[in-house]
């Protein structure tokens, strides 16, 4: 969320252009020891929707003009007031804060960003102070990489490194690096590369911040290759703010590649998974650039997440109505998704004017209580179509469970519970409308307008469903086109089916039911991206669903699919069709039909 304003337009372009089973994975550099630091998901407000928008008189005095010391003590006062006593405590500000309304830099003698005295006349650590005394925390911005600004002549001393100036920590050619270009890559074969990261480091720290969002971090931020990989950049960060004794939240922005989510897990408390929500339109964000990708993206950083570092879903701007650009039910599933995702629930609206539905949303605390509680992030429980279901297993055996419409027309949208492992009757409660609505057999259906949603708890009375499961790799299957039989090491019988493209096909021959009927199968797949498959039964017209991306080539994720059975053996085949689809691992047959 930084850059000279005609590469920041060019990136407001762009933004316009599942492991399997209900498990808790814990990122492995937070799973050994309780984490100091984002042990939940953090809560908030941060700047830079507002920052970003052309509503009407948010930015009077230019692009991005909104981020001042006056409009950062009103929100912190605003937080204060409305949202704390909900567990909204941090205050970050976000790209801009050393720069003035035309977007000049200011930098101290050592290179490190100076607070813009227009924008902040009392300076960083007093705009900290400020919000501490509220009870708040202190969040603040910077991007990866030495600021060309801040390199000089190449002779600018690094603070507290006896011999070393900036010419000492980049690549003599200068190469440029983050997703703006906007700065030089450091060098950290140097020694003294780190010094200046130290010193970057102690400065935000002896102004009392609590939080560093860095940003542009590649590989991801729309970039890739070596230049833009930041992952030392990352480390460095990691090891400076555990030499300064504060414990500060690292959080990592934008668009990240999943390839190196091991290295944002070691190193970092958060990561953006996709691109910045917000529309850089006349209103705060719009439905379709960029909340709707949400649900396409999520999926696959489900198992990435959890105590000590979390899946950043980007700013939950639901609160001020005509602002946001959003319509109720939008507002309310945006909020749905951030909640059993387990994203940080930090708000960009303007707090001084929420209207009552968005305060409503922003304060329900029995929504909260699912971003905020120890259950894993919800994942899919169905394709990613356009009504969709997602579920978490809670530790005290209820389940979230979020049922979304996301076409542009009402649809309804059921809750099988053998998608979620168990049949028969179970309590639905109402998180949103606080009710319970009773007792459900088998399922639970709601008509929804236009994405809209529904969040509920379900208690479950009955039993565990049994299944019976067909290998794809069977010698019994049908195979043609391309598709063929492939090693997994992570798949049930470390085999697969792969290569269904342009016409390859998979058919499980023998699929036997009991009875005739409609059975919710659950299909193990692997899926380095989002890909349709065509799913048909006897020969009988086939079905496309779109399945999520499970992150890389090597994870498997499930999904249930409806498919109608007859009494006896059955066929099912999955067929590519003229696209590409997911290579499949298996199927899950319940014994009972839904």
């Amino acid at each position: 969320m930084y850059s000279l304003t005609p590469v920041r337009a060019l990136r407001a372009m762009v933004v316009l252009a599942l492991t399997a089973g209900f498990a808790t994975h814990l990122p492995t550099a937070h799973a050994d020891t309780a984490p100091t630091v984002a042990a939940k998901p953090y809560m908030g407000w941060s700047s830079w929707s507002m920052q970003s928008s052309k509503y009407p008189g948010l930015n009077p005095d230019g692009d991005y003009s909104y981020l001042t010391e006056a409009n950062v003590n009103k929100q912190t006062d605003a937080l204060a007031g409305k949202l704390k006593q909900y567990g909204y405590d941090h205050v970050n500000i976000d790209a801009g804060w050393w720069m003035d309304k035309t977007w000049k830099s200011g930098f101290d003698e050592y290179g490190r960003q100076k607070a813009d005295p227009v924008r902040f006349p009392s300076g960083m650590k007093a705009v900290a102070d400020r919000i501490h005394s509220k009870g708040l925390k202190a969040g603040i911005y910077l991007p990866a990489g030495l600021e060309k600004g801040a390199y000089g002549d190449g002779k600018t001393p690094i603070w507290n490194a006896d011999g070393c100036t900036t010419a000492d920590i980049v690549y003599s050619d200068l190469r440029t690096t983050n997703g703006w270009d906007s700065a030089y890559k450091i060098d950290f074969s140097r020694p003294c590369a780190q010094k200046y990261i130290d010193s970057q480091a102690q400065l935000i720290a002896g102004w009392g911040y609590d939080f560093l969002k860095l940003d542009g971090v590649g590989p991801g931020s729309g970039k890739s290759g070596d230049q833009y990989d930041n992952v030392a950049d990352v480390a460095a960060w990691n090891k400076a703010i555990t030499a300064t004794g504060r414990p500060i939240h690292l959080e990592l922005s934008w668009s990240l590649d999943y390839g190196h989510a091991a290295d944002w897990k070691k190193y970092s408390n958060g990561w953006r998974i996709d691109t910045d929500v917000e529309c850089y339109c006349n209103t705060l964000v719009s439905w379709e650039n960029s909340v709707d990708d949400r649900w396409d993206d999520a999926p696959a950083w489900t198992g990435q997440a959890g105590p000590g570092g979390w899946n950043d879903l980007d700013s939950l701007d639901v609160g001020n109505g005509k602002m946001d650009g959003l319509t109720k039910a939008e507002r309310q599933s945006y909020a749905t998704l951030w909640a059993v995702a387990k994203s940080p629930l930090f708000t960009g609206d303007d707090l001084t004017q929420l209207d009552d539905y968005g305060l409503s949303l922003l304060t329900n605390r029995e929504v909260i209580a699912v971003d905020q509680s120890d259950a894993p992030p919800a994942r899919p429980v169905t394709p990613s179509d356009s009504q969709q279901v997602w579920a978490a297993k809670n530790p005290n055996g209820t389940y979230t469970v979020a049922l979304f419409n996301l076409a542009s027309a009402p649809a309804a949208v059921s809750a099988n519970w053998t998608t979620l492992g168990f049949t028969g009757k179970a309590d639905v409660r109402d998180l949103w409308n606080h009710e319970d609505l009773g007792s459900f057999t088998n399922k639970v259906t709601e008509a929804l307008p236009a994405h809209g949603s529904r969040l509920f708890t379900v208690t479950p009375h009955g039993s565990a469903v049994t299944s019976t499961a067909y290998e794809a790799e069977a010698t019994t299957n049908t195979l043609s086109g391309n598709a063929n039989i492939a090693d997994c090491s992570a798949c049930s019988g470390a085999h697969k089916v792969g290569n269904l493209y342009l016409g390859g096909k998979l058919t499980i021959n023998n699929v036997v039911a009991a009875k005739a009927g409609i059975y919710q199968v659950k299909i193990a797949y692997v899926s380095g991206d989002s890909r349709s498959v065509a799913i048909s039964s006897n020969g009988n017209g086939a079905i496309s669903h779109k399945f999520p991306s499970t992150g890389d080539w090597g994870t498997v994720g499930t999904v249930s699919v409806p498919v109608t059975l007859k009494a006896g053996a059955n066929t099912i085949t999955f067929d590519s069709g003229s696209s590409y689809a997911p290579d499949i691992d298996r199927i899950d047959v319940p014994k009972s039909s839904s």
